[in-house]
């Protein structure tokens, strides 16, 4: 059984087939199929998800039966927004001075992400899920979930948030990034339309993860900023749910749409690919800045924060980009916000090179120890010492872990069992 109610770490494959393969599989069943205009059986999980009322057929979507269903998206302006002026999409060397133009049709500039993309009637944005129809910027993954899954909260990675909660984790396809490491690439650079789909309302979501017994709704996967509108009505009912609500994302969203997350989440783990804006443009085809200033942002308004850090050998693993990143960090958020150098393996478009050295993952502890920061963590590599949490003050292991699963916690309402020293974290 696919998504078994009584097994809290399901998946929405079989046991007999990767969750990598069922998104090729998905992929490219859902161009040819779909194209063809045939049906498909719902996917178990989906089944199981929304309940009985859709247990036969899903119609398979093309692009017009999406466009047809996709509601109005939020964050935008046009050339026909009341007060626009050329300047909020034209930048100085356009050298647009003195000149008298009319575009005709009506142009979006999407405010979502700090891709910022100029979007003409019938085309997308870089994320490919957010499209000009008739002058009007729809979103086509708003209640299109294309995976769901119960993962522990630490696989996210979220150490410091709930340890040893159940997150029912979903996404949606695309991505604002185009990532050359990306381990989630099938979905992240997929179309909406690649995929078979059911419309699925927040609140079925919120239902689902209480009959999964999870206490969390995690956000993630592929990059859940693409689908702002929907996560957000989603935490809104799971607050009311005493549900908690936590998304992983790249951090390269625009300041409004970051505050209306802000005001509905629990917690965020922004990943911080490299401390370099070069290793940004070059390898996920994006700008440092952007992520720095959510970072900074997510910090300020008091949403609990971790950061991720994927070390890829020769491109961000020097001893100085480190330490420049741990010295931001501590300048900007505080030493309490937990750091996760993570190990690199071959995927995508990077299967030239090996998976990062643990020497190299141990000297980026290492030297965010010594600049100040209180809970660094080696991650990827399951058994190493370095993905428990020790006490900043006494030194001892306040939570033990065996890959994502915690095996020991030494914590009484959040301070350390030892010497009493508080443990920066939401603990209960």
């Amino acid at each position: 059984m696919l998504f078994p109610e009584n097994d809290k770490q399901s998946h929405i494959v079989s046991k007999n087939c990767t969750r990598r393969e069922f998104f090729q599989r998905a992929s490219r069943y859902g161009m040819i199929l779909g194209s063809a205009g045939v049906t498909l059986s719902a996917p178990l999980w989906l089944r199981q998800l929304v309940g009985p009322g859709i247990a036969g057929q899903i119609p398979a979507h093309t692009l017009n039966n999406l466009l047809q269903e996709a509601p109005v998206a939020r964050y935008w302006i046009s050339t026909h927004s009341p007060g626009v002026q050329c300047r909020s999409c034209h930048s100085v060397k356009d050298n647009i001075e003195n000149i008298d133009h009319d575009h005709g049709e009506v142009i979006i500039k999407c405010l979502l992400c700090a891709q910022e993309c100029i979007i003409k009637e019938g085309e997308r944005g870089v994320c490919r899920t957010r499209v000009n129809v008739d002058g009007k910027l729809r979103s086509l993954v708003y209640g299109r979930p294309i995976s769901v899954h119960v993962d522990p909260i630490e696989k996210k990675p979220l150490y410091h948030f709930r340890p040893g909660s159940a997150a029912f984790s979903m996404a949606t396809a695309g991505c604002p990034l185009k990532c050359k490491f990306c381990q989630n690439w099938e979905i992240s650079q997929a179309r909406p339309e690649d995929f078979q789909t059911q419309f699925i309302p927040p609140e079925t979501i919120v239902q689902a993860t209480e009959r999964r017994s999870a206490s969390v709704i995690a956000f993630t996967y592929n990059e859940p900023t693409v689908f702002t509108e929907y996560l957000t009505d989603i935490a809104r009912i799971a607050r009311k749910q005493n549900v908690y609500s936590v998304l992983i994302s790249c951090g390269f969203m625009n300041k409004e749409p970051l505050d209306e997350m802000c005001d509905v989440l629990d917690a965020i783990k922004i990943d911080l690919k490299g401390f370099s804006k070069d290793f940004y443009r070059r390898v996920c085809d994006a700008e440092l800045e952007p992520v720095l200033r959510s970072i900074q942002q997510v910090a300020r308004r008091g949403v609990h924060l971790e950061i991720v850090n994927l070390v890829v050998p020769t491109l961000n693993d020097s001893k100085h980009m480190l330490t420049e990143l741990a010295k931001w960090v501590l300048g900007e958020v505080g030493p309490d916000v937990p750091i996760h150098f993570t190990r690199f393996h071959p995927d995508y478009q990077m299967l030239n090179l090996p998976p990062t050295p643990i020497a190299t993952l141990e000297q980026a502890y290492e030297i965010a120890k010594a600049e100040g920061i209180h809970y660094p963590y080696v991650g990827n590599v399951p058994g190493h010492r370095w993905n428990n949490t020790y006490c900043p003050v006494c030194g001892k292991v306040v939570i033990a872990r065996t890959g994502f699963f915690i095996t020991a916690k030494h914590l009484r309402h959040g301070r350390c069992e030892y010497c009493n020293a508080t443990i920066a974290g939401v603990w209960d």
